[in-house]
């Protein structure tokens, strides 16, 4: 009975039981759960919608380009924005227009009028609306929870996202091929209004973390680019993780081209392999939030790296699906142990008053460059093959962790303190 007791005591002082008491935190992570596996299935809809459009590796890049790529352009001022006013109010804003998007590109389908080209547009509108959501999203998770409870609040919010890598293609997949493409958009529609009746419900002010609202947008934008150049951990971390976005990361934005043009495994192939990835992904994001400390991370996360350049090679040399499958699951793992571990403890590390700058910088480069990253591959598809211009990409990922993995020490002690 002691033994149960003191079980059932630790359960509940866990730090990821923890911060599920904070009423804020639980309506956001509710909405937004919700919203991430929706936003999955509309992900998967749109990448099988375009290959089956146009059956070109490029256009496909193209399409998670025009949703992704206009956060590196916008990211750092809608960082520079969420630093300034109240994130929460430019979360609502930015739901509204997620909500408007799905409904065009619902309509659009439904009334049989969707080209490649339609389809571009429709995706570079949501990618216009990304940087406000990004950017006030980073603002908001921290600020629902003690500071004591960031590490558990932030890995909790990647694990909600990463459960939803493995569960919306699942959904995805069984939509599309019942009822067609249009039915995993109808979905999101429901997500993106759920995710709106959460926040609306909050009660919460974030306090602006930029004081000085008399200078000039760009300063402030070139005061968080020099504030992050001159940490002596953040900076070679994001290096690193640049070079894994803008290589390796695409992989996941090209997969529809590698379920149709490489494994012949039609949409089920496609939600299979995204699936893959997702339970790969949601086994580290529960690694990092039962873990509940950074002690030691980066370390971590420049291992990661080099995982994941090995798991790319292995991913594209297999002509099987379910070796793929299999390889994706560890590509999942690796890819999320980097990027959530450098989250993480960027979060922790970083200055209140540069935390929006910051941390959009840290968006534009794990979901920004991975957009430009996608173009220049599936261009260069198109003449040598998506598996030889991966190997490639994977070589780079490798040669880049070698260049940081001796300086681990030294980068994990200058996360290791606060300011």
């Amino acid at each position: 009975m002691t033994f149960l007791a003191d079980s059932a005591t630790a359960i509940r002082e866990s730090p990821a039981v923890r911060v599920w008491r904070f009423p804020n935190y639980r309506l956001f992570m509710s909405g937004l759960g919700c919203y991430y596996v929706t936003s999955w299935m509309q992900r998967v809809g749109v990448g099988w919608l375009a290959w089956e459009l146009s059956h070109s590796h490029a256009w496909v890049g193209a399409i998670a380009a025009a949703d992704l790529i206009p956060l590196v352009v916008l990211g750092p001022f809608a960082g520079a924005a969420a630093d300034r006013s109240d994130p929460l109010r430019q979360l609502r804003w930015s739901q509204i227009a997620m909500i408007a998007q799905a409904v065009a590109l619902t309509t659009v389908t439904v009334a049989g009028a969707m080209t490649i080209e339609v389809l571009l547009l429709l995706s570079l509108a949501s990618g216009l609306i990304h940087p406000s959501y990004t950017a006030a999203r980073q603002m908001i998770v921290p600020a629902t929870v003690p500071r004591s409870d960031y590490p558990s609040a932030i890995t909790l919010d990647s694990t909600l996202f990463h459960g939803s890598r493995f569960i919306g293609p699942v959904m995805a997949a069984a939509a599309i091929s019942s009822m067609g493409v249009v039915a995993a958009f109808v979905v999101h529609i429901v997500g993106c209004v759920v995710f709106y009746v959460q926040v609306a419900r909050m009660d919460l002010v974030v306090p602006p973390g930029d004081k000085t609202a008399d200078v000039g947008i760009l300063k402030s934008i070139a005061e968080g680019m020099s504030y992050a150049r001159r940490h002596q951990g953040i900076w070679p971390l994001f290096a690193m993780l640049a070079v894994a976005s803008l290589f390796a990361r695409p992989l996941q934005e090209l997969l529809p081209g590698f379920a149709g043009g490489v494994f012949d495994a039609g949409p089920a192939g496609l939600a299979w392999l995204t699936s893959s990835m997702g339970v790969g992904s949601l086994g580290a994001a529960i690694f990092l939030a039962t873990r509940g400390h950074v002690r030691g991370l980066a370390t971590a996360s420049i291992a990661s790296t080099c995982a994941l350049a090995l798991t790319t090679f292995g991913f594209v040399a297999t002509p099987k699906i379910g070796f793929a499958m299999a390889f994706a699951v560890a590509w999942g793992f690796a890819l999320t142990l980097m990027g959530v571990g450098i989250q993480a403890q960027t979060q922790l590390a970083v200055a209140d008053r540069m935390r929006g700058r910051v941390m959009m910088i840290y968006a534009i480069i794990y979901r920004g460059l991975p957009a430009v990253g996608a173009l220049a591959i599936g261009l260069i598809a198109e003449y040598i093959g998506i598996r030889s211009t991966f190997a490639f990409a994977a070589l780079a990922t490798l040669i880049a962790w070698g260049v940081i993995a001796p300086r681990h020490r030294e980068i994990d002690d200058a996360m290791d303190r606060r300011e």
